[in-house]
């Protein structure tokens, strides 16, 4: 059952558990503008259910998500004047121009909902297979824990197919250490599951046909801790992790975002705020397929 044209939304346990699962399979679930928006009221819905204990982020179909949707037919009618336009195009900065424009919006639907997410009242795990691409990564990073299956693949590849430094909500030094950051966006390449574990990023691995059941196991028993005490613990690490800089690094590099779209806006005679062929980036529809990043070579299929 769901009430969402974008989401699934399952729950377990007489509703202790939540499981909210991205549902745009055959788009690899790109989140289009109507998916994030639909994803910031199940999560608000979920917190505000005092019965709701643990919830549990996933998605349909063959990847996790592969980022932002930036090309598909449903992405360009949100955003053009007619009936498909999203209510969301013509607010929070959608009738400004220029800079203002792209800051006020993606301050609000990139950036300020992954805020919203990673403190939200709730312990949060997020459920990942196949591929998790660029704005994928925002998504899981804004959750408490992370398990996935033996096949995953992380990696944000808008350095090499947009000439963009990263996404709105930048994690990355936080997450993959400073130095294999750096590496990562310079070349588009991903790391493995096993690697996520050993950098603490991930929590468990599981096989892909126990993915689902063995997370809700796992969600089972953080259930089962008293709520106050669930809650103080998420509290006590984010705040220790913002007293670190966590917060302030973020809202450092949202800047630096808008910079390089203001960028290639400055330097695109169509104006659009990312990188194209005539400047030196890959057209993203026919560049090389991801690799592993691996230590004895330039690149893993050369």
């Amino acid at each position: 059952m769901s009430d969402y044209e974008f989401l699934k939304w399952e729950t377990f346990d007489d509703g202790q558990i939540v499981r909210i699962s991205l549902n745009r399979p055959e788009q690899r679930n790109a989140q289009n503008r109507g998916m994030l928006v639909e994803l910031d009221q199940a999560f608000a819905r979920a917190e505000a259910d005092d019965n709701v204990r643990v919830v549990i982020l996933a998605g349909e179909g063959p990847m996790f998500s592969s980022g932002h949707d930036i090309g598909s037919k449903k992405a360009r009618e949100e955003f053009s004047p007619g009936p498909g336009q999203h209510p969301t195009a013509v607010i929070n900065g959608g009738t400004r121009e220029g800079a203002e424009k792209i800051m006020l919006q993606e301050w609000h639907y990139f950036f300020q909902n992954n805020l919203r997410w990673r403190n939200l009242r709730k312990i949060t795990i997020a459920q990942v297979h196949g591929d998790v691409f660029s704005a994928g990564l925002m998504l899981i990073w804004a959750c408490d824990l992370i398990v996935g299956s033996e096949e995953v693949r992380f990696a944000d590849v808008v350095g090499t197919r947009l000439g963009m430094c990263g996404m709105e909500y930048f994690g990355h030094p936080w997450e993959f250490g400073p130095r294999r950051t750096k590496e990562l966006m310079l070349t588009g390449d991903a790391i493995g599951i096993e690697e996520a574990y050993r950098l603490g990023m991930v929590s468990k691995i599981f096989k892909r046909e126990e993915l689902a059941e063995r997370t809700l196991e796992f969600a089972r028993r953080i259930a089962a801790v008293p709520t106050m005490a669930a809650l103080l613990i998420k509290e006590s690490v984010n705040q220790s992790v913002d007293a670190m800089g966590f917060y302030n690094a973020l809202q450092s590099c949202f800047s630096l975002h808008q910079l390089n779209h203001a960028h290639w806006v400055g330097v695109r005679d169509d104006r659009r705020a990312v990188g194209d062929e005539a400047h030196g980036v890959p057209n993203w529809r026919d560049a090389p397929p991801v690799v592993s990043a691996v230590k004895d070579k330039v690149r893993a299929d050369a």
